[in-house]
């Protein structure tokens, strides 16, 4: 099967063909205004590269950070909200704290629905799922009327305990689609069927936010890509890392927030099980964003919340909360683009504003004038301008210098390639900050595990940003430049369904928990088996549980069968065992209650074997040199550069080098050794110490 892949990030669009085994890739600048040229541009290369037509493909997968960009730009659709009465501030009212108590400057996320957009209809249901007030269906003929005048093109019905009787919000949905057959209208309790009615609230409204962009985009490309003759049914990557439908990813493309990203932590877990890693922190670094995710026993660290739009990169609690499954990633803005300037202290400083595709960086020469951490790789000569992007882009080397020297070594008195070096070390520092942050967060030390690396910047600043880390081991994989892309290409098939329904264990009833998981079991299977076409697919089913009275909650796998009473003493020394590794200690006695249930229906996923980590070594040839700016000397050096085509398993070679590629560069630092492994994947560690080194 010949199988196709497409990222669209903030700054390049990356394009993978899967021919029989053999990958043809493409990078070409995304087209923010419309987004699916870019895409169709590096389809249409990849196809041409490899001699096939659209037609010969058998299954095309799509990620994508439109539907993130949205939200942080504020670019979305005009939305309303529709409440229950009284409650049209809990999106502003949110936790009631402080993300940062002593911050006298604070800045919190704003909704995305104005108050004046936020209306609220008369009904009430109690947390049993019983009508209390009867929705007051004579008041939402009015408000559809109010939309109609105020040209809201999409509403997020938000009806408080609506995760246990849906019958209002579903109500209203038919009563407005009836008044306005063209208004998009997202369901809480369709959309995210939990407690907690702000992440609830605040999950729906970003889906009624994004649908219309997201819905009119993926139409288009559809219809473009039918119309050039594709018959193969499209996917697309979910932020928990799995695969959905097309028709799904309209429906909810809140679930897409983190899709891009996602993909290339599936590449990444399965490049830890080649290489026999056990514990790796994935680095993604790309023209607007840096991301990092945490991988043990060659799985992902995963979650059922995460945050978009924090106003403070760093810390929990200031962005909007989305409760969907999701790989945990840290993300920030640190990317190529990523603008470097002098800030209010005089001090450089990078981002988080970005260049990104249009203009880009000063050296793509379309306009832009501004430095950014790729002009300042380019001074410190780490790129080779001439096959940068496989060579579709020219780099003006004389206009990223002019950018530099005006903004940065100018007010600085310092050289051009020392204000380069400050760029690249400031964003380097940024970027180990964050992962610092988040590997303490999580009780993780970072000096024992593998980094693996890949997106156009990340080898670039990896064997760096390893050495900020303590980090002794990189290995970075083939098609580093394109990885995500790439890794969409392994993700499975699959869905989540997830309910709240609260049992405490003392008052177990396995009849109503089988009735519900089953249930949830065949709305999952119901999508899976038709797009895996009978293949093997696994069912994971599990609990959320908790003491009761505490407001977070633990995972608990359930048997893969049906529950019984006996089951009891089981899961409750399943969560203790839990309970006691996140937090030293069990609360004996303690009465255990569940509070979400959750069933997982996805494909069998590929076998994965070890690789031979030990060919046998000779040393490599270089093809060129490359003038590359050395701090410690404050002077320029030749140093050896490799074509990673030409590079053979065992081909080893000692930093400082460079090993080139269509999409990357790979910057072997002073210190470090690289070697080449069976399968092609790039290994660099750290043999001696070096200036920088963490003490």
């Amino acid at each position: 099967m010949i199988r196709l892949s497409v990222d669209i990030g903030g700054t390049f669009t990356d394009t993978v063909l899967d021919v029989d085994g053999h990958l043809f890739t493409s990078k070409v600048l995304t087209t923010p205004a419309q987004p699916e040229r870019g895409a169709l541009s590096g389809i249409e290369a990849a196809l041409a590269d490899a001699g096939v037509a659209v037609a010969d493909i058998g299954v095309f997968i799509h990620g994508t950070t439109l539907a993130t960009n949205a939200v942080i730009e504020r670019k979305g659709a005009r939305t309303a909200m529709i409440t229950t009465e009284g409650f049209r501030d809990i999106v502003d009212s949110a936790y009631e704290s402080r993300h940062n108590q002593y911050d006298l400057m604070i800045s919190k996320t704003r909704p995305l629905v104005e108050r004046n957009l936020r209306f609220t209809v008369a009904e009430r249901i109690d947390r049993d799922g019983k009508v209390v007030r009867p929705l007051d269906e004579a008041s939402v003929a009015p408000l559809a009327r109010l939309l109609e005048e105020r040209e809201i093109e999409s509403v997020a019905v938000c009806f408080l305990q609506s995760y246990r009787n849906p019958a209002h919000e579903m109500r209203v949905r038919e009563l407005l689609l009836r008044h306005l057959p063209g208004l998009s209208v997202s369901l809480s309790s369709v959309v995210c069927p939990e407690i907690r009615e702000y992440e609830r609230f605040t999950t729906a409204t970003v889906n009624a936010y994004v649908q219309p962009i997201m819905a009119r985009y993926l139409t288009r490309l559809e219809s473009l890509l039918r119309q050039r003759g594709l018959g193969a049914p499209i996917f697309l990557v979910t932020s928990a890392g799995g695969l959905m439908s097309l028709r799904q990813a309209v429906d909810f493309p809140v679930r897409l927030l983190e899709s891009g990203p996602a993909g290339g932590v599936v590449l990444a877990s399965r490049i830890a099980a080649e290489c026999s890693v056990g514990e790796a922190i994935s680095f993604d670094m790309g023209g607007t964003t840096a991301k990092f995710a945490l991988i043990k026993d060659s799985r992902p660290v995963t979650s059922r919340t995460f945050e978009v739009d924090r106003q403070d990169s760093y810390i929990k609690g200031s962005g909007l909360p989305i409760r969907i499954p999701v790989i945990e990633l840290v993300e920030i803005g640190a990317g190529g683009g990523s603008i470097a300037h002098m800030d209010k202290l005089g001090r450089v400083a990078t981002g988080p504003e970005s260049a990104a595709a249009e203009p880009g960086p000063a050296a793509y020469g379309r306009g832009s004038t501004r430095p950014t951490v790729t002009d300042a790789d380019i001074v410190l000569g780490r790129i080779d301008a001439e096959r940068f992007a496989g060579g579709q882009i020219r780099l003006d080397v004389a206009a990223a210098r002019e950018a530099l020297d005006r903004d940065i070594a100018g007010p600085m008195s310092l050289t051009t390639e020392l204000a380069a070096f400050a760029v690249s070390d400031v964003v380097d520092e940024m970027m180990a900050n964050a992962g610092r942050r988040y590997a303490a967060e999580r009780g993780k030390n970072l000096e024992t595990h593998s980094m693996i690396a890949f997106g156009g910047a990340a080898p670039l600043h990896a064997s760096r940003l390893a050495r900020k880390l303590g980090v002794r081991e990189v290995i970075v994989p083939k098609g580093a430049g394109v990885g995500s892309a790439i890794g969409f290409l392994g993700a499975p098939v699959s869905f989540e369904a997830v309910k709240t329904h609260f049992m405490r264990l003392d008052r177990f009833d396995e009849t109503v928990a089988n009735a519900l998981l089953d249930e949830m079991a065949r709305d999952a299977h119901a999508f899976v088996d038709i797009h895996v076409g009978g293949g093997a697919v696994v069912e994971r089913r599990s609990a959320m549980m908790r003491y009761v009275g505490q407001g977070h909650e633990l995972s608990v796998l359930l048997p893969d069968r049906p529950l019984e009473a006996a089951d009891v003493d089981p899961l409750r020394a399943s969560f203790e065992r839990i309970y006691s590794a996140a937090n030293f200690v069990a609360i004996p006695d303690a009465p255990i209650e569940i509070i979400d249930w959750s069933v997982t229906v996805g494909a069998e996923p590929a076998a994965v074997s070890p690789i031979d980590q030990t060919p046998a070594r000779s040393p490599a040839k270089p093809f060129a040199v490359a003038s590359v700016f050395d701090v410690d000397s404050n002077r320029t050096e030749e140093v050896p550069t490799y074509w990673r085509p030409d590079l053979v398993p065992g081909s080893a070679l000692a930093g400082p080098a460079l090993v080139t590629e269509s999409h990357t560069t790979t910057f072997v630092d002073r210190g470090y050794v690289a070697e080449v492994l069976a399968n092609g994947y790039l290994r660099l560690q750290r043999i001696e110490p070096a200036p920088g080194d963490q003490p």
